[in-house]
């Protein structure tokens, strides 16, 4: 997407017990919880009346973003809940902002967190606040530890503070479905146009499947790639390459208007670099341990169903009434690659130049 300053990421938060204290690491969009933004569902800040207050809080350095959120935190703490044998009461034990780096992307701040726990207590439930968006939550130190993602006003299952949860396979591949088709459809708006600029080309369903079957192959041998860490690309050089991506593919239709020879491989290469903007998203959300595939094969079957639903509307929208017509290329696949190829070409100069 343009504009990753404005992308609404997870919370991370990743927790030990050691002799009865419990410790917490939140990695956290600060000042999005600071300006009061209702996260849950949310995939872009500009779409709330927060939005402007959230801009100007990203302007304040380490120190002026520590002195505004710390009182903040101290209260919204309250709202988390921690039951262990009982209610707990978690205090901050430190906080770091974070640096600012690169504006065009949302600055990551540390909450750290600690309590303790009632002597004896075998479990540990936590209740993750509505408005909170949504939590990943990991259990470390232990074997088979627990990880689960945790939807604002939701709570976690009980987990065992001197073991893990074990979790089938199964149970983790459904879980990072959703995560998936939601990396695509709301947020994936520079994958959609992707895809819209494959549809454009030719709506027959053989000539949509073939494209998007090359990019689907393309993209899961990068995903896999970088979750595992054989193969990492700053973002400053994936995201401008995948807008170049869609300027590229939206350019074809325009001028050239049919399939050639080598668009199954401009296809594929262009689902390596989006495959590298998926594993950056996946990275955010972590894999759980003894869980690796299942994760990223679930992660990657959503981010399919996401793309089929793009084409499926589209289809209804503009390719079963209009697909076969003469006129359609000149009135309708022609104006919509235009559009298509600016939008990448704006997203293009905006990532490297702005």
């Amino acid at each position: 997407m343009s504009g990753r300053a404005h992308e609404v990421a997870p919370t991370i938060a990743d927790f030990t017990v050691d002799d009865g204290t419990l410790s917490m690491v939140m990695r956290l969009n600060a000042e999005a919880f600071l300006a009061g933004i209702d996260l849950d569902g949310l995939g872009d800040t500009d779409d709330t009346d927060e939005g402007a207050a959230y801009d100007a809080l990203r302007q304040l350095d380490a120190e002026g973003l520590e002195a505004r959120f710390l009182p903040f935190a101290a209260d919204w703490l309250a709202r988390v809940g921690v039951e262990a044998d009982g209610p707990v009461t978690l205090e901050i034990t430190g906080f770091d902002a974070g640096e600012m780096g690169d504006p065009r992307f949302a600055r990551s701040s540390e909450l750290v967190v600690g309590a303790t726990l009632p002597d004896g207590a075998q479990e540990m439930v936590l209740s993750w606040p509505v408005g909170a968006g949504t939590l990943v939550l990991r259990q470390l130190g232990v074997e088979d530890p627990y990880t689960g993602i945790i939807e604002g006003g939701e709570s976690s299952p009980p987990i065992p503070l001197d073991r893990g949860v074990p979790v089938s396979g199964w149970t983790v591949f459904a879980q990072y479905i959703p995560v998936g088709f939601e990396h695509i459809v709301p947020l994936g708006l520079d994958h959609i146009l992707f895809v819209l600029g494959l549809f454009f080309l030719g709506t027959a369903w053989p000539t949509l499947l073939w494209q998007v079957s090359a990019f689907t192959l393309a993209h899961t041998v990068t995903l896999a790639f970088g979750a595992l860490g054989w193969v990492t690309v700053p973002p400053s050089i994936v995201e401008p390459l995948i807008a170049a991506s869609i300027t590229y593919v939206a350019l074809e239709n325009i001028f050239l208007g049919h399939l050639t020879r080598w668009r199954p491989l401009v296809i594929f290469g262009f689902g390596l670099l989006h495959g590298l903007g998926f594993a950056s998203v996946l990275g955010e959300f972590g894999l759980p341990a003894g869980q690796f595939f299942p994760a990223l094969i679930g992660f990657n079957v959503g981010v399919e169903f996401g793309q089929l639903a793009v084409i499926a509307v589209a289809f209804l929208a503009v390719g079963a009434w209009f697909g076969e017509k003469p006129w359609y290329h000149a009135r309708i696949a022609v104006p919509a690659s235009a559009v298509i190829a600016l939008v990448g070409a704006w997203w293009f100069v905006e990532r490297v130049f702005l």
